[in-house]
């Protein structure tokens, strides 16, 4: 079944003394565009979740991860302040106070707001202990988003086969209606014929009325362009079921589709095929917009 490339996750557990909130979500994209955004004592992490996301199965869409940890237990964790930065920032809030003749509330707490004026040293990084923590959090939300991606995409699915099903429908009146033309033409055809040749008692020639009955249903006939929609139809329901991400040739498909309802169109000999065609065409246009929200 498809999923869509439009989804949100998250999550948010206490795990070995670490407050750890993760989010993840997409909107559609031609490829994948994955940014990490984590808690800097934890950037070191950002390519391997970039990987994992792949290992998930997220392929496409603009994806961004957004990852909080808070220490709880601060054991082992020196938290210093950098005295040559937090100098020359009160001297900066000074001379805007002095400038500007603000109100001097600068204390220690005010101060204190600018996280870069402390520098944090952690003990030896344990990086598989650290990512085994954020990789539980960050599983329940990848979990989720992929179930949002999931639900979303059954939805686009039912609403294209919706769409399949009003395209077969205008198909098989245009079937018709050019097993009609090609009748109609014949019997018009000899009508003219007929009334000619009485004017100009001239004998009929049964051969080469057939002769041009057959030209003429050659230029119409739409029998090739309906076998191979119909088989586009069905390798559609075959993507759609394979369980691999169906965007791209999807897309690809739909061109095809597009190229075969041209032809018809081109072939057209009444208004009302000509008017169908149309309505095929909008029909194909929709899909082409929801496939492009398909990973």
């Amino acid at each position: 079944m498809f999923r869509s490339m439009t989804a949100f996750g998250r999550a948010r557990e206490t795990v070995s003394g670490k407050d750890i909130t993760a989010e993840i979500k997409s909107v559609n994209n031609r490829y994948l565009d994955c940014t990490v955004k984590i808690t800097k004592l934890y950037s070191f992490l950002e390519e391997k979740i970039k990987k994992y996301l792949l290992e998930k199965g997220i392929t496409r869409g603009k994806v961004e991860v957004y990852i909080s940890v808070d220490q709880l237990e601060q054991a082992g964790v020196e938290i210093n302040l950098d005295t040559a930065y937090a100098h020359s920032y009160i001297e900066a809030l000074k001379k805007l106070r002095d400038t500007f003749d603000l109100k001097d509330d600068i204390s220690v707490s005010r101060v204190a707001m600018n996280k870069d004026i402390f520098t944090v040293k952690k003990p030896e990084d344990d990086i598989e202990g650290d990512w085994a923590d954020i990789k539980s959090v960050l599983d329940k939300a990848i979990d989720t988003f992929l179930e949002r991606r999931s639900e979303e995409g059954e939805n686009l699915y039912k609403n294209i086969v919706e769409k399949i099903d009003n395209i077969k429908g205008y198909l098989s009146v245009i079937e018709k209606n050019s097993e009609s033309d090609i009748k109609g033409y014949a019997s018009k055809l000899e009508d003219r014929i007929l009334k000619f040749l009485n004017d100009n008692s001239v004998q009929i020639d049964e051969q080469r009325i057939l002769t041009e009955v057959a030209i003429f249903a050659d230029k119409v006939a739409i029998d090739e362009e309906l076998v191979r929609l119909n088989s586009h139809f069905q390798a559609f329901y075959g993507i759609a079921e394979s369980g691999e991400p169906a965007g791209r040739k999807l897309d690809f498909l739909l061109q095809e589709m597009n190229r075969e309802t041209n032809t018809i169109g081109s072939k057209a000999s009444n208004t009302e095929t000509a008017h169908l065609v149309v309505n095929i065409k909008n029909e194909l246009e929709k899909i082409r917009e929801q496939i492009q929200n398909i990973e």
